[in-house]
């Protein structure tokens, strides 16, 4: 059975004229938290399984970029009401939230923070999310380190863990940080985890990599990627510039999606860039039993 999770909430905010740059990511939130909601919905009636909730932003680094780090908690706090608010006006309780760790300090770089002390910070924000979640989904994870520290704390709460690492976009099989699905898997490989995911990066690139990920684990394995236009591994964020995205449309998308499951990826959906009609378009394939896991 192939399990359908939600696209990306950013640059759905962004055609509402919210969350404008990276330096501001998460003031939706306070703003217009009911946007945030009526997003969620849109993505649960396309037929999403399972809706992030949007606290990607909310870590003490990237709060503190605009002054408002003393705010996590009050934010995180939104963001889980905002998604159980979604899940119970769509009127499907059979709907699942996922709680987000998320790089604790920008995409795609790697953190250099001690182990311990990711640790320790993953688990103030899962301890936030705990309370309205159904799983942990440690997500666009760029090192085998990270993702273990952030995957350990989520495995203290008694919940289903999902790890989700990001790969360059060259598509030649290696997480941002340079290491292979191999060193990340092994850097799990004492903790609990239900799935291993691929996400935030091209298409491409997941493609190439669906084969190995599910040689080498028993995990549910599964992707959701992106729509922006593939980077080097020596790129580096300029600024509160934001990437440019490809044209890709819901039957392109699907159309690498169809590879992707024929090569074993029982979970899918989308990232930056993929939308509910991207969303709705997979549930109508996955219902006609075109989308289904090779």
């Amino acid at each position: 059975m192939t399990l359908l999770i939600d696209g990306g909430m950013g640059q759905e905010l962004r055609a509402r004229g919210l969350n404008p740059d990276a330096k501001t990511a998460g003031q939706a939130l306070i703003e217009s938290p009911k946007v945030v909601q009526e997003v969620h919905e849109e993505f649960i009636n396309a037929g999403a399984e399972v809706i992030t909730v949007w606290n990607y932003a909310l870590t003490k680094h990237r709060l503190g970029l605009s002054n408002m780090a003393h705010r996590i908690n009050e934010m995180t706090r939104i963001a889980v009401e905002m998604a159980n608010e979604a899940r119970e006006h769509a009127g499907n309780s059979k709907v699942r939230i996922a709680g987000c760790l998320p790089p604790l300090r920008e995409s795609y770089q790697t953190n250099e923070q001690e182990f311990n002390s990711m640790t320790k910070e993953y688990t103030e924000i899962a301890n936030f999310l705990a309370p309205g979640v159904d799983l942990f989904l440690c997500e666009t994870m760029s090192s085998a380190t990270e993702a273990a520290a952030a995957a350990k704390a989520a495995s203290a709460f008694g919940k289903p863990v999902w790890v989700s690492w990001t790969l360059r976009d060259e598509a030649d099989g290696l997480l941002r940080s340079g290491e292979t699905i191999d060193d990340a898997l092994a850097a799990l490989d004492k903790i609990p985890i239900e799935a291993v995911l691929l996400n935030c990066c091209d298409v491409n690139a997941v493609e190439n990599a669906m084969t190995t990920l599910r040689a080498k684990t028993t995990h549910l394995i599964g992707a959701y990627a992106n729509a922006f236009t593939p980077i080097t591994k020596d790129w580096k964020r300029d600024g509160d510039h934001l990437r440019e995205l490809q044209d890709l449309t819901p039957e392109g998308y699907a159309d690498q999606v169809l590879h992707w499951c024929a090569n074993g990826a029982q979970v899918i959906g989308g990232c930056c860039g993929i939308g509910p009609a991207h969303i709705s378009h997979l549930r109508q394939l996955i219902d006609k039993g075109i989308l289904v896991t090779g």
